[in-house]
C-alpha cells in the first residue's frame, strides 16, 4: 500500500485515540468464561439498509482439546445457508474465526484478540493481523483497535442484561483492487451471565479506487441480538 492509499483509507484507526464507548465506567472487570462443550448462543440478525436480509445465526462449543475450542457457527435464512468452524486458543482468543463478515473464516497468522479477558472499563488493545487467502495466496492485513466502555442496560429478545460496552474501530484491507481498505465501526454488548455477547451492532464503508469524489459506500449495517442460550452444567 502506497502512502497515498494508507491516508485515504486509514481514518478510522488512525483516529482510535479519540474513541468514544457508551456505558457507565463504574462497574467490576468480567473474567473470562467457563466454556463447556454443549453451550450455546442463538441470534437473530439483519443487516441491510432498504431491504433487509434476516438470518438466524447459532453459535455451538462442539469439542474441546488440547488444539483448543471448536464452535460451531451456523447461519440459516431465506437468502443463506453457511456453516463454519471457528478455532479459539482460549474463550476470546481467535485461531481460525471472522473478524468482518459473519461468514467469512479466516485463518490468523497471530490470534485475533477478540475480547480481552478480564474486560475491564477504561482499557483497550490494539492489532496488526493477517490472513493467507488460500485461494489467491493473498495475504489480507487487518487493523483493529477495541476500547471498553462501561455497564449499559440492554435489552435483547434473551432477556435484559446489564452488559459491558466495547467499540471496535477496524480496517479491513482484502487486496481488493477495485477498493481502498474497508472502514469498520462496530459496537458489543457483553454479558458475563451468558458469558457472550448479547448484542453487536456493525456498521462499515468503503471507497472505490479511481472515484475522484471519494465518495463512501456504505457495507454493512448489521444488528445482531440474542434470541437464546443454553450453557451445559458446570
Amino acid at each position: 500500500m502506497d502512502r497515498r492509499t494508507f491516508l485515504l483509507a486509514a481514518p478510522a484507526v488512525l483516529g482510535s485515540g479519540c474513541v468514544s464507548v457508551p456505558g457507565d465506567a463504574s462497574g467490576p472487570p468480567i473474567p473470562a468464561p467457563t466454556v463447556r462443550v454443549g453451550d450455546r448462543w442463538v441470534y437473530n440478525c439483519s443487516d441491510g439498509f432498504r431491504v433487509q436480509v434476516t438470518w438466524v445465526e447459532t453459535h455451538e462449543v462442539i469439542t474441546i482439546d488440547s488444539t483448543g475450542i471448536a464452535v460451531r457457527v451456523t447461519l440459516v435464512g431465506p437468502t443463506m445457508n453457511y456453516e463454519r468452524v471457528e478455532l479459539w486458543q482460549a474463550p476470546g482468543i481467535v485461531l481460525i474465526g471472522s473478524a468482518y463478515d459473519n461468514a467469512e473464516t479466516r485463518k490468523f497468522v497471530s490470534p485475533m484478540i477478540r475480547f480481552d479477558f478480564p474486560l475491564t472499563p477504561g482499557a483497550s488493545w490494539r492489532q496488526q493481523l493477517q490472513n493467507v487467502d488460500p485461494q489467491t495466496g493473498l495475504t489480507s492485513n487487518i487493523s483493529r483497535f477495541v476500547r471498553v466502555g462501561g455497564y449499559q442496560s440492554v435489552s435483547v429478545p434473551a432477556g435484559t442484561f446489564n452488559a459491558l460496552t466495547m467499540r471496535t474501530i477496524m480496517q479491513v484491507d482484502d487486496n481488493n483492487p477495485f477498493r481502498f481498505p474497508t472502514q469498520c465501526n462496530y459496537v458489543t454488548w457483553f454479558a458475563q451471565e451468558v458469558g457472550a455477547m448479547v448484542r453487536e451492532t456493525k456498521y462499515a464503508t468503503y471507497r472505490e479506487r479511481g472515484d475522484i469524489d471519494g465518495f463512501s459506500i456504505r457495507s454493512q449495517n448489521t444488528t445482531i441480538e440474542l434470541a437464546s442460550y443454553k450453557l451445559a452444567p458446570r
